[in-house]
């Protein structure tokens, strides 16, 4: 049983971040290409600021479709809301 805890554990420790790290390379890459030409401080500067704002932007998201999702459980809201965060 200790064996399971354990595995149960780290199956969990590294599945969440994998999702985040997805969404995390999304806007970094996103950000990437909008920097072509930049260069030194100005790119340094551009990014902080778009990757900033992408997280920004991802936690208002999250936000409206958890408040959307209300009244949905299980499975359903499971659905509801894969869906609604892959939205453009």
């Amino acid at each position: 049983m200790r064996k399971f805890l354990i595995l149960a554990a780290l199956a969990t420790a590294f599945t969440g971040p994998a999702f985040a790290n997805n969404k995390q390379q999304e806007v970094m890459k996103s950000c990437n290409t909008a920097a072509t030409g930049k260069k030194g401080d100005e790119r340094k500067d551009f990014m902080k600021a778009c990757l900033s704002d992408g997280r920004k932007a991802q936690q208002e998201k999250m936000k409206t479709c958890n408040a959307d999702a209300t009244g949905k459980k299980g499975d359903e809201r499971k659905a509801f809301m894969s869906q609604c965060l892959s939205k453009g």
